[in-house]
């Protein structure tokens, strides 16, 4: 498994120059069945990624870019009268695809972005009063731009909280810069990228995942983590339970790819900023960036109980 695994990530690796921590880290929250959020500035190679995942995983890919005036229809589908039959024939919508890229998601509004939250939680929709599956597997990769950016809708607590992971891609290294420059004009496109798994093995390793073991020292240290976001003076709020689930079910599915099949503490450390980045609230008084308090948490919280 870790093998197919590797190889999808060396394939993606191929469009996104020099970023393999984040391209695992989607990888992870993909096999972990969950959604993912990437936020960084336009150019930065989020839809790439997006599309590189669903070229080299043999998945359907639908984007959607959202804009202020993208109604709930437009990504759920709409039924259209036929009056040969006399009847009304559903027509699908973008979301009816295995890899979904929401592409801009906070340039929409409230109720639109509100539309996917039953697709990314319960794997189905409802359109006039039916209930439709989605295909399986079911994986939104929603963009966003920096809030401060103008005409931007930030996402509420409610929805940041169905993205099990949130990533950042940022600037390239100066080497993977460079041989970014020596390609240029001879990318390679996503959709050329070959397939390294198929929707079976996919199923395969996510019903792997399941059977990683985690210890009861480990439980221990991640409830002291969970434990410290929610009593720590620097938070409004700290991890909920389905943030901790998210969290103890992201480590298992680290460990995996890592070839493991038990979790240790730096999987939990690895996996840590993107589960619980998004979900945690500094206060007001808390001087430091989101970075910087993932951080103190990590350095706080004893691996070994005292």
């Amino acid at each position: 498994m870790r093998e197919k695994i590797d190889l999808a990530a060396r394939e993606v690796s191929k469009v996104l120059l020099g970023k393999e921590e984040q391209i695992r880290l989607a990888l992870c929250c993909l096999l972990a069945r969950g959604h993912l959020l990437i936020e960084d500035l336009p150019g930065m190679g989020k839809t790439t990624l997006s599309h590189a995942l669903a070229s080299v995983l043999g998945l359907t890919y639908n984007r959607i870019q959202f804009t202020s005036d993208l109604l709930p229809a437009d990504i759920l589908g709409v039924s259209i009268f036929d009056k040969d039959t006399s009847t009304f024939n559903f027509h699908p919508g973008p979301v009816f695809s295995q890899v979904l890229l929401a592409d801009e998601i906070n340039r929409t509004t409230p109720r639109t972005q509100s539309a996917l939250l039953e697709a990314m939680a319960e794997g189905q929709v409802t359109v006039e009063g039916e209930s439709r599956p989605l295909p399986e597997p079911f994986f939104v990769i929603a963009t966003q731009n920096p809030v401060h950016q103008s005409g931007t809708y930030p996402l509420p607590e409610s929805q940041l909280d169905r993205f099990l992971m949130r990533i950042e891609l940022g600037y390239p290294d100066p080497r993977a810069e460079r041989e970014m420059f020596m390609r240029d004009g001879k990318q390679i496109a996503a959709q050329e990228l070959r397939s390294c798994l198929s929707v079976e093995e996919l199923a395969q390793i996510r019903r792997a995942v399941d059977e990683v073991h985690a210890s009861d020292s480990l439980l221990d240290y991640l409830q002291r983590l969970v434990a410290h976001t929610r009593n720590a003076a620097e938070f409004v709020y700290g991890l909920s339970p389905r943030g901790a689930l998210a969290l103890l079910h992201c480590a298992r599915t680290w460990a995996l790819i890592s070839g493991r099949g038990h979790v240790v503490p730096e999987d939990v450390q690895k996996v840590f900023p993107a589960v619980a980045g998004h979900r945690l609230l500094p206060t007001s008084d808390y001087a430091g960036d989101g970075v910087a308090l993932i951080g103190d948490i990590l350095a706080t919280v004893d691996v070994i109980a005292a």
